[in-house]
Order: structure tokens, then sequence, then C-alpha cells
């Protein structure tokens, strides 16, 4: 039986997803393969998502065992995560984020594939390290930040790996709100509801409407990225 790594809670007005893998809330093949199946859940049922971690930390990004093992095995992940980010980004119900602390690498790469996020103040680091550890940045990761932070924060963030604490990430646009820890999650549920009241026909389409050209940009990044894995076969 697979361990349950992205825990599903349903509420009347959203679907609760909780983020459990490890101390550093990792990003595998099996919690992309159980966020999708939230998100199946939340999609059939017409609600709205939350999606948070644990105390501390959202997510680490993906998970160093698996990027170390070969560079083949890091740009199928890679490319699995950025897929994932795709229906997040497309996806017709909203999508919150209660953001618990950390969210480094793929951790903010939710962050931005997110409708509303919400975060805690704190001694927390959020932002894009690919290039401070040593990697190159994937073309869809460059399409998910631009669809999200203007151009100053797109080089502070994508080219110079800048690590913002919570205060900042609102400037640069990787969160939207913060609060204190305990009222994270009920200041999440608070704008669930009032999300639950937009009509969801043109919640849906005015979404695609205004993202159009980035999502346009992340596909053929994800394709660019598939030809690279080739490249290395």
């Amino acid at each position: 039986m697979t361990e349950s790594l992205v825990t599903v809670n349903e509420s009347e007005h959203y679907v609760l997803l909780t983020l459990n893998n490890g101390k550093a809330n990792a990003i595998n093949h099996e919690v992309i393969d159980q966020l999708h199946k939230g998100l199946d859940i939340a999609e059939t049922q017409n609600k709205v998502v939350i999606l948070t971690g644990k105390e501390g930390i959202l997510s680490g990004g993906f998970d160093l065992k698996i990027m170390k093992s070969s560079p083949k095995n890091a740009v199928e992940l890679v490319t699995k995560g950025s897929k994932l980010s795709l229906r997040m980004l497309s996806f017709p119900q909203p999508i919150i984020i209660a953001c618990n602390g950390h969210a480094v690498a793929k951790g903010a790469f939710l962050l931005l594939s997110a409708d509303y996020r919400i975060g805690v103040a704190g001694d927390f680091k959020i932002g894009l390290n690919e290039v401070l550890i040593g990697m190159t940045m994937h073309y869809a990761g460059i399409a998910i930040a631009a669809s999200r932070l203007s151009d100053v924060y797109m080089n502070r963030s994508v080219v110079n790996a800048e690590i913002f604490n919570p205060k900042d990430a609102v400037k640069a646009g990787f969160l939207d709100l913060l609060t204190d820890t305990d009222a994270l999650l009920p200041t999440a549920k608070k704008v669930a509801g009032m999300f639950a009241q937009l009509d969801k026909k043109a919640h849906a389409a005015t979404k695609i409407r205004v993202r159009k050209k980035y999502l346009t940009q992340l596909e053929e990044g994800i394709e660019r990225d598939l030809n690279s894995l080739s490249s290395i076969n």
C-alpha cells in the first residue's frame, strides 16, 4: 500500500491537501501523483483547493536523492513537476496555498503556481535557489517565474538566486498575504469561503485569458526540457 504523502480532507467549500514527506517535505514522483489525485477530487466536486505543508515548511523542493542520482532522473522529476505547475496554473478552481514557513526551489514554484498565497511571518526562506546550488534554471521554471514575478524580481530570483524572507517575498510576488502561524489555516479557510462564492465558469475562463501567453510559454518550456532529456538518453 502506497504511503500517504498528501493527506486529503474534504469540507463543504474546499479540499485541503497537506504535504507530509519528511523533514523537508521533499517533492518526489509519489508526492506529485498524490497531489494530482487531490486535484482530481477538487475538480470533480467543483471545490476550492487549499494546499499546505507542516509547521515551519511548505517544501524544500525536489527530492535531492533523485536529483543527484543521474541527470536523466533529475530532468524527469523536474519535468513532471513542471506539468503539475501547468495544471495548477490552469486549474478551473481557485487554488490557495497556506505556506507554513520555508518554500524553496519547487516549494517556491508551488507558490508561483497558485492563485492566492498566504504565508507566515518569521525567519523563513522563500525563493528559487537553483543557480545557487549549481543548476541552470530549466525552461519551464523560467516560464513559471515570468508568469508571476516582475522583471526586477525575475532577475533577482531566477538569475541571482536571491532568497527572501516572508515580508520581502510578498513584494517579490511569491506571497500575497502574511499572517501569524496560528491564523494561517483559519485565514486560508476564510479565503476559500470567499472564493467559493465566485462564479466558477467565469473564474476558470478569466484565469485562462489572463495566463494564456504564459501557459503557452510553459508548455513550450516543458517541451524544451523534454528535448534535453532526449539528448541525455
